[in-house]
C-alpha cells in the first residue's frame, strides 16, 4: 500500500500542473531536485508521435504514458497564412524544447498538430493523402463544442516540474526551462485554451474528490483511470507505424482526434456490481469466463476482446447488455486484422472555463485517417444493439454510454518533425 506521503506528493504535483503558476512550479521543484536530462535535437525521431520507444512499459510490454500532460490550444491572429517570420519564431520555441529536454518520459515528449481551419487559411488545398475534415457530431445524442483552433501543442512527462516549466516558458511567463532559453509561443499565437491531465496507477485514486465520482472514494489505488480498470493493452492498440502516413508531403505524420468527455460515475460505482462493470466496459464474455481480476492487470498484453466481437448480438439477448470495448472492436481492425487506432487518453479534473473540479477524460487517438476514428466511434454508439432487446437502450446497458458525455472534439494533422512549424498544405 502507498504511504500517506506518496498520496500527498501526488496530490501536490497534479494540483501544481493544473494551476500552472510560478508558485506551483516552485512547489514542484521543492519536491523534486533531481536533475532533468537535457536534449539533443539531432537525437529526436523524425516522427513527432514516436513515443513508445521512449517511455516506460509494464511487465507485459504495455505502454505507460507519461503521468503529467498539458494541452495548449493555439490560435494565430487574423485570417491570413502565417509568414516566414512566424514560422521561424515558432521553430525557435520548439527547438528550445528540444535542447532543454531529453526525448523521454524523464524529460519531455511533445508534438504540435494543426486543424482543418488552419489549413483553410491557404489557397492550396491539402493533398488527398491527408484525411482531415472539420469535426462533427458522431451520434444523435451528443452536441459537443468543436475545437477549431489553429493548432494544439501536447506536452507530456513523468515529471510535473518539467511540463509546468515548459508550459510557463512557452506562455512567456519565464524565460527559460531546464537552463535553456525558450522563446515564447505568444510572440506568434494566442493560447486559446490550456487543459491538463494525468494518468497512471495512484493518480486517479488520489484525485477522485471531484464532481462525477461518489464521495465513497471507490476508485482503486491500482487503477490508472477513474473507471477502475487497465486500458491501452498492447494487443488492442495500433502500432505507431500503423498510424503513420506513408504517402504525400506529410508522410511520417499522422492524424489526431482529441475529445474531452465528462464522466458521471455515481451509478457506475453505486448501482453496478464489479461483474456488471466488467460486462459494460469489456464484454459479458469476460464475466462468463472469469477473465478479469481486480483492475485487469492479469489480462496481460491483450484484453481478449476480439474473441467476443462475433458474440455481441447473442450477449445482448442473453445478458441484456453489451460491452464498450466489444462494440468499438467491430470497427477497429482493417481487412488484414491490423488495429486502426492508437489511444493515448488521460484523466483530468479540469472543468474548462471554470474553477470547479470535474471528473473528465481527455481522449486523443492517432490514426492514418480521421474517417477511421469516426467509424470506431460510431460503432461504439451501439445503436443497432437497441433493436435486439428492450433491455439495451441507447445509453443504458449499452457499454459505458450512460457514464460519459462528449463535451468537446477536434481533429488535427500531426506533421512529421521536418514540417512541424506552421506548414503550408503543400510544404515540399
Amino acid at each position: 500500500m502507498p504511504r500517506d506521503g506518496d498520496h500527498s506528493r501526488r496530490a501536490v504535483l497534479k494540483a501544481a500542473v493544473a494551476l500552472g503558476s510560478a508558485s506551483a512550479l516552485t512547489a514542484c521543484l521543492d519536491r523534486n531536485s533531481d536533475p532533468v536530462p537535457t536534449g539533443d535535437p539531432d537525437a529526436k525521431p523524425p516522427r513527432q508521435h514516436a513515443w513508445r520507444e521512449y517511455v516506460r512499459h509494464d511487465d507485459h510490454g504495455n505502454t505507460q504514458l507519461p503521468r503529467h500532460q498539458i494541452l495548449l490550444y493555439l490560435t494565430l491572429d487574423g485570417d491570413d497564412p502565417p509568414s516566414d517570420a512566424d514560422r521561424r519564431a515558432l521553430a525557435e520555441a520548439l527547438d528550445g524544447l528540444d535542447h532543454a529536454y531529453e526525448w523521454s518520459h524523464e524529460g519531455l515528449l511533445h508534438s504540435i498538430a494543426y486543424s482543418r481551419s488552419y489549413f483553410d487559411r491557404f489557397d492550396d488545398p491539402l493533398p488527398e493523402s491527408v484525411d482531415l475534415p472539420q469535426p462533427t457530431a458522431l451520434s444523435p445524442f451528443e452536441s459537443p463544442t468543436f475545437d477549431r483552433q489553429d493548432a494544439v501543442l501536447h506536452l507530456a512527462s513523468d515529471r510535473a516540474d518539467v511540463v509546468l516549466a515548459a508550459d510557463r516558458a512557452l506562455r512567456g511567463e519565464r524565460g527559460s526551462a531546464n537552463g535553456v532559453t525558450i522563446p515564447p509561443l505568444t510572440d506568434v499565437v494566442t493560447v486559446d485554451s490550456r487543459r491538463t491531465g494525468f494518468v497512471g496507477a495512484g493518480l486517479p485514486a488520489e484525485n477522485q474528490d471531484a464532481a462525477g465520482i461518489p464521495d465513497s472514494r471507490p476508485v482503486p489505488e491500482a487503477a490508472p483511470l477513474f473507471m477502475g480498470f487497465e486500458a491501452g493493452f498492447r494487443g488492442n492498440q495500433a502500432t505507431e507505424s500503423a498510424v503513420t502516413l506513408t504517402d504525400g508531403p506529410f508522410a511520417g505524420g499522422t492524424t489526431k482526434a482529441i475529445a474531452n468527455l465528462r464522466q458521471r460515475l455515481d451509478d457506475w460505482y453505486g448501482e453496478q456490481s464489479a461483474d456488471e462493470r466488467v460486462m459494460e466496459l469489456f464484454s459479458p464474455g469476460h464475466v462468463e469466463h472469469d477473465l478479469v481480476e481486480g483492475v485487469g492487470d492479469n489480462l496481460g498484453a491483450d484484453s481478449g476482446i476480439d474473441q467476443f466481437v462475433d458474440d455481441i448480438e447473442g450477449h445482448a439477448r442473453e445478458y441484456g447488455r453489451v460491452g464498450h470495448a466489444q462494440k468499438a472492436a467491430r470497427a477497429n481492425r482493417d481487412e488484414d486484422g491490423t488495429v486502426r487506432l492508437l489511444r493515448r487518453h488521460f484523466e483530468s479534473t479540469d472543468d474548462i472555463g471554470s474553477d470547479q473540479r470535474v471528473a473528465s477524460l481527455h481522449f486523443p487517438t492517432l490514426q492514418r485517417r480521421i474517417s477511421e476514428f469516426e467509424a470506431v466511434r460510431r460503432a461504439m454508439n451501439g445503436t443497432d444493439m437497441t433493436e435486439l432487446t428492450p433491455a439495451v437502450r441507447q445509453r443504458v446497458n449499452n457499454g459505458i454510454l450512460e457514464y460519459i458525455f462528449v463535451r468537446r472534439r477536434g481533429y488535427f494533422l500531426v506533421p512529421p518533425r521536418r514540417h512541424r512549424s506552421l506548414p503550408a498544405p503543400r510544404p515540399e
